[in-house]
């Protein structure tokens, strides 16, 4: 085979695992990094490249979701970070591995554990005090976080970070709530579109001053009826707009949307009904 048609073959993932096995063996460093990344290939095959001399075959490897946890484990140690922070954010890692990553010198392995939602909650407890504040903002956002966790980072010195733990739809009810309450108006809205907040915040909300807090209740697919349907006479045009968008708004709400003053407000409307109309 010529080398075009190696890498083109390299990439194929209908290729027979044993042409895929031959070609992990290639002198040609880059057909060996695009068999790497083929999600067919072989364990064996990916076993003998993980061992690579070539450091972007090892970052395929690494970032395989089909390299089995054993070879992400010896990879978990390579001596390049890239490698390693590319294991840490592989869902197949196993966790012990993530364990040990998320003491990893180098803080781009560790916010690569932080952002991974296989990695282990006491890894992430862990993480939640990291003095890197990138760190500290994927573990706000990581859906395997534990509740205590997030209960701290909702006191992070950076707005930034609490306001990750205000969006995480599995923040604590009481976190919500303590935050639907914030002077911020950036902090309300947040919570304004979280789906899990519950339906008395959103009901709070919803008589908001802010106009994006409002607006961002409306958006909200979690929003009750009968609270989409007072937002549906809401004086802004953006917030009943946002009412005539969410697909959780009641039929009969959109019928009398369809003749509210605003034109984008009334073709809105219509194209939801419609949309569920074809649905049905």
């Amino acid at each position: 085979m010529t080398r075009d048609e190696r890498l083109r073959v390299a990439l194929t993932t209908s290729t027979p695992p044993e042409i895929l096995t031959e070609l992990s063996r290639d002198k040609d460093n880059y057909v060996r990094r695009y068999v790497a990344a083929n999600p067919s290939i072989p364990s064996e095959a990916l076993a003998h490249l993980s061992r690579d001399e070539d450091l972007y075959v090892r970052w395929r490897v690494a970032a395989n979701h089909s390299t089995p946890p054993e070879i992400l484990g010896e990879l978990s140690r390579d001596e390049d970070d890239d490698v390693r922070w590319r294991v840490a954010r592989n869902p197949s890692t196993p966790l012990e591995a993530l364990a040990q990553l998320s003491r990893d010198k180098d803080p781009g392995v560790r916010w690569s554990v932080a952002l991974n939602p296989s990695a282990p909650p006491e890894a992430l407890s862990q993480l939640a005090k990291d003095k890197d504040d990138e760190v500290r903002r994927h573990v706000a956002n990581n859906p395997s976080t534990p509740p205590e966790a997030l209960a701290q980072l909702a006191r992070d010195k950076r707005d930034d970070v609490r306001w990750r733990v205000v969006q995480n739809p599995f923040a604590p009810p009481e976190i919500l709530v303590e935050f639907s309450r914030d002077k911020d108006s950036g902090v309300r809205w947040r919570v304004a579109l979280n789906p899990s907040a519950p339906p008395e915040i959103l009901g709070e909300l919803s008589r908001d001053e802010d106009t994006d807090v409002r607006w961002y209740v409306a958006q909200n697919t979690s929003t009750p009826s009968e609270i989409l349907g007072e937002l549906s006479r809401d004086k802004d045009d953006a917030v009943r707009w946002s009412v005539a968008q969410n697909p959780s708004t009641p039929p009969e709400v959109l019928l009398i949307l369809m003749c509210d003053d605003n034109k984008d407000v009334r073709e809105s409307s219509e194209k939801n009904l419609s949309r569920r109309a074809l649905r049905s």
